[in-house]
């Protein structure tokens, strides 16, 4: 008898579950507001020199400003005024017509710049003047951000592995909340890529714990549902971000409230079960019985664990040495665990690299900066229908493979609204999927760190994505090129592993080692499937 047996007489989708559903969307709302953050407090606004300082005195006192930056600032081929030089001396001979506009000697901002602050009031640019040669310090704070993601991946992965679920993700909760009030208080530019880098390190916990932790509580025949439910909050937060950001265009307050659903989060979290099936993995018995106990009541299933005692649960269900520590060498100590890492390392670093690297590859559709963000974020919303009606039809493997490489083909085709719609879309579902898969695909005990080593993977293709734009100086097309076959490479690779439609989860590495059936739902479901392997195993 497996834990989804017993899972299923519980009700495995259930008030229970709904309730822990809801109970863990409120912190997850987190996720997009801040991976999508630095769209809006790195904006910059239009600027040019500061010359208020500049001969207050005599003829240029009496200019109208205009006619003060025109004699101050050299004009770009656009048109529009420099936003890093100026005259070293004021040209007063340019109000005349006929004065020679040929060599003027120009020098850097002497004295700071001045900003448009109609859209942002306040953003990283204008607070420590990161423009012009201070420019790339600007643009490197989204890379810093997402290499504390990745650590973060691999080091929350082992502790909920090793500790459980439910602590991992409080800590979680509280060091996001405290670097992330500590990012919006930053005094220097140092101290807040250190905070960012921190508040990147915390938000992997609760992106990776809250998925797995609702999923090892759903049985079978919800799994799809419960992760096409939880990806949507990355939708739904895509929406609401710009609008967020359209109320408070301020940096440092707009820091402070994408934080905000956290502080809920942890005074609900007492309500958060632990595992289970984590608890029984990790042969503790009695502690699971515990919170099997507390779903059967909220699913009015008392009837099903009055005879289940901790020592007959502990016949029937296998239970894992506890003494045994797992760590990420375990995902390549044995074939077909080697083989998962390998693959599956291969298509989150795909996902994420043609994600992103459509995203950076796109302008925008010729709106302002909220609106193309809301355009975003609403364009996902159909992949999530499409994963959640076609995965259990057509299987997690043909799927996944499927959209990533429909997603390179896209890119490859260069036509400006495919990619910017389809590949957006296709690209969404194909990291909607992965996340259910990969969790399918790795045993209770080794689930969190393979996540772990997984979120590693694809924050690298995050990092690495950006990079490939300087590809267009050795030929145009080659970054298309690149981004194209990685994605392609990548369902290739998906298309390498194992089916998991409609397949109990495995809990422990042997589980994986060995060939495991599959189970339908009826079966799943059926009550004298479960209880005649707990009469004929019971004392």
């Amino acid at each position: 008898m497996k834990f989804d047996n017993v899972l299923a007489e519980i009700n495995g989708f259930g008030r229970f579950q709904l309730r822990t559903i809801f109970l863990l969307v409120i912190p997850r709302l987190t996720l997009p507001f801040n991976f999508l953050l630095n769209n809006f407090i790195t904006f910059i606004p239009s600027h040019h020199c500061d010359i208020r300082s500049q001969n207050n005195g005599g003829v240029f006192r009496n200019l109208s400003l205009e006619e003060r930056l025109n004699v101050s600032i050299p004009f770009e081929q656009d048109g529009s005024l420099s936003s890093c030089r100026m005259f070293a001396e004021p040209q007063y001979q340019l109000l005349s017509n006929s004065s020679n506009l040929t060599y003027i000697p120009t020098v850097p901002c002497q004295n700071g710049w001045i900003y448009d602050t109609t859209i942002f009031r306040s953003t990283l640019a204008t607070e420590w003047d990161l423009v012009c040669d201070k420019k790339k310090m600007n643009r490197a704070t989204a890379t810093i951000f997402f290499v504390g993601v990745m650590l973060g991946s691999g080091i929350f992965g082992f502790l909920s592995d090793r500790f459980g679920r439910k602590k991992t993700l409080l800590l979680s909760y509280m060091a996001t909340s405290i670097f992330g009030i500590a990012t919006a208080l930053s005094y220097n530019f140092l101290m807040f890529a250190t905070m960012r880098f921190c508040t990147g390190l915390g938000l992997s916990g609760i992106s990776i714990n809250s998925f797995v932790l609702c999923l090892e509580w759903v049985d079978i025949r919800h799994r799809t549902t419960v992760a096409v439910l939880m990806s949507l909050d990355w939708s739904v937060g895509c929406v609401i971000l710009p609008g967020v950001a359209y109320l408070i265009n301020d940096w440092r307050f707009l820091t402070a409230a994408v934080i905000s659903p956290l502080f809920p989060a942890m005074l609900c979290w007492r309500w958060l079960p632990e595992s289970a099936r984590w608890l029984m993995s990790n042969g503790k018995t009695d502690d699971a019985h515990f919170y099997l106990s507390k779903c059967a009541t909220v699913n009015s299933r008392e009837e099903v664990m009055a005879d289940l005692k901790p020592e007959v649960l502990s016949t029937v269900i296998l239970v894992e040495d506890e003494n045994r520590k797992y760590s990420y060498l375990d995902l390549v100590k044995t074939p077909k665990m080697r083989r998962r890492a390998l693959l599956c390392g291969i298509v989150w670093f795909g996902v994420a690299f043609a994600y992103y690297g459509i995203s950076l590859n796109i302008s925008g559709f010729g709106v302002n900066i909220y609106l193309t963000q809301f355009i975003y974020g609403v364009i996902e919303i159909p992949a999530k229908g499409f994963v959640f009606f076609t995965v259990d039809k057509i299987g997690r493997r043909w799927n996944q493979a499927g959209m990533l490489i429909l997603t390179g083909l896209l890119i490859f085709s260069k036509k400006q609204w495919s990619v910017g719609a389809l590949g957006k879309m296709f690209s969404e579902g194909s990291f909607t999927i992965v996340f259910l898969y990969t969790t399918e695909l790795y045993p209770t005990v080794m689930r969190q760190n393979g996540l772990g080593y997984c979120s590693f993977m694809a924050r690298v293709g995050v990092a690495v994505s950006p990079l490939i734009m300087l590809l267009e100086d050795v030929w145009v097309n080659l970054p298309s090129f690149v981004f194209s076959l990685v994605a392609l490479g990548a369902g290739l690779s998906a298309s390498l592993l194992p089916e998991t439609n409609n397949v109990r989860l495995p809990e422990t590495i042997e589980d994986v080692e060995q060939t495991r059936r599959s189970v339908s739902a009826s079966d799943e479901k059926s009550p004298a499937y479960a209880f005649l392997s707990l009469q004929s195993k019971s004392p």
